[in-house]
């Protein structure tokens, strides 16, 4: 048994399994992560919902002496790349808009072969767990454009900017997501290995001992 916190190597004895602790750190050990496809569909139901307000709602206010703006993430996408910023309207899309998107409907496929217990492309999934985990954190980088903008305007003192309900919602996404594949247990993956499979040769019963 390997786990989880630290990945120590522990032998789990016949029938203990849910009674042993790491050696090493003391954390719970267990075979797989408990109720991890439910939990993966709860969370990745919850981030899909509020996907959509996180685009729709203003992510930022911006109020100066000439009016107030309120911007979506889109629309900021569409401002930076007509004021010729087109390299970083690339960047903000992909991060904020395209990786939460594809991190979602990454794990729903995860989930669902997993769940249908397939046996398709198992190196390719283990490979797409391990860049949805390394992608993850990049989702986030509105909410640091927001705290930067707004630590650097309130200091100036020309104008005022504030983060919008979208933030929220967009935070409350990328958070979910990151729990979404911390509760979903890859080795789950691997486990249709050891169904029997059509055509493969069933071990005969035990004869019984004749009696007298």
């Amino acid at each position: 048994m390997s786990c989880h916190v630290c990945g120590q190597l522990a032998r789990s004895p016949h029938g203990a399994a849910q009674r042993l602790r790491c050696p090493r750190c003391g954390a719970p050990l267990h075979l797989r992560k408990p109720a991890s496809i439910t939990t993966t569909w709860a969370l990745l139901l919850a981030s899909a919902l509020l996907y959509i307000p996180a685009n729709l709602l203003p992510m930022m206010t911006t109020a100066s002496l000439t009016g107030s703006q309120e911007d979506t993430i889109l629309s900021g996408v569409v401002f930076l790349w007509e004021s010729g910023s087109w390299p970083l309207a690339l960047v903000v899309f992909f991060a904020s808009v395209m990786v939460p998107l594809l991190k979602i409907f990454a794990l729903s496929y995860l989930t669902a072969s997993v769940q249908s217990r397939s046996r398709r492309g198992l190196l390719q999934r283990a490979r797409l767990y391990r860049l949805v985990e390394f992608v993850g954190r990049w989702s986030m980088l509105d909410i640091y454009v927001i705290t930067i903008l707004v630590a650097l305007v309130q200091f100036q003192g020309l104008a005022t900017i504030q983060a919008g309900p979208a933030a929220v919602a967009f935070g409350a996404v990328v958070v979910l997501t990151m729990f979404a594949a911390m509760s979903f247990d890859p080795r789950l993956i691997w486990d249709p290995l050891s169904d029997p499979v059509d055509g493969d040769p069933v071990d005969p019963a035990p004869e019984r001992p004749a009696h007298d």
